[in-house]
């Protein structure tokens, strides 16, 4: 196994032609290590999220390289692309992307009833981890009954649920209160301790910076630097 799960080589990403051409990645060096944690934080419009769809096969980069879990999604289809994402990825996004007509559980269950487990073994194992995020009484509750911290606790559910050896959040403290966003990253520290798991997080939430093995720290489209966050302040504000 590589000893990273991310490794990006001078990745750029240009968006428009001509007088209109923004670029948006210039030239990202970047590496995620198996067991790590990595923040990627910086202003809007930095680059954090098309550098997360790059990573994801999402969105081609223009030019270098981008190996993820060893491979190079560039060199594979648009089917065996998918195919992938779907076995070895986990997703949370900001718009929490859950089914309307499914409730919780069906939602949390899809990805290992497509990978082909059986109905009720996958709604079983989705049942426990809704339980595990604090939802255990909302599991039969369509997106519709759900409040925003919720749909995103079930999102969580759902990216958390096949095991993923890559787990992609963006934002996903952001409709949470204190103790909520405390017991998520609780959650995704835990998962992303395993030796053939990382865990990248796109966040402006300065609460949970903390949790980071390392923040990564992106301005125009450069990672401008990488480092470990501060510790939190004792009560009182002494060091």
């Amino acid at each position: 196994m590589s000893p990273v799960a991310v490794a990006c080589r001078g990745v750029e990403k240009t968006f428009g032609t001509g007088a209109a051409a923004t670029q948006a990645l210039r030239g990202i060096d970047l590496d995620v290590a198996y067991g790590e944690l990595l923040m990627l934080v910086g202003p809007s419009g930095s680059g954090k999220t098309t550098l997360v769809s790059v990573i994801a096969a999402l969105l081609p980069q223009d030019r270098g390289d981008c190996l993820v879990l060893g491979q190079d999604l560039r060199a594979m289809g648009k089917k065996d692309r998918a195919l992938f994402r779907g076995r070895s990825m986990g997703f949370v996004f900001q718009a929490f992307n859950l089914l309307p007509a499914l409730d919780a559980t069906e939602n949390v269950s899809l990805p290992l009833i497509i990978a082909g487990q059986r109905r009720r073994d996958a709604q079983k194992v989705a049942a426990d981890l809704l339980d595990l995020v604090g939802l255990g009484g909302r599991a039969h509750a369509r997106p519709r009954e759900l409040s925003g911290g919720q749909q995103q606790r079930v999102a969580i559910a759902r990216a958390l649920v096949h095991k993923p050896k890559l787990i992609l959040c963006d934002e996903p403290t952001s409709n949470l209160d204190h103790d909520s966003g405390q017991a998520i990253m609780d959650l995704l520290i835990h998962t992303a301790r395993a030796p053939d798991r990382a865990v990248v997080v796109v966040t402006h939430d300065p609460r949970i910076f903390g949790f980071a093995d390392r923040l990564a720290r992106i301005e125009d489209g450069r990672i401008v630097r990488t480092d470990s966050p501060r510790p939190a302040p004792a009560p009182g504000g002494q060091a």
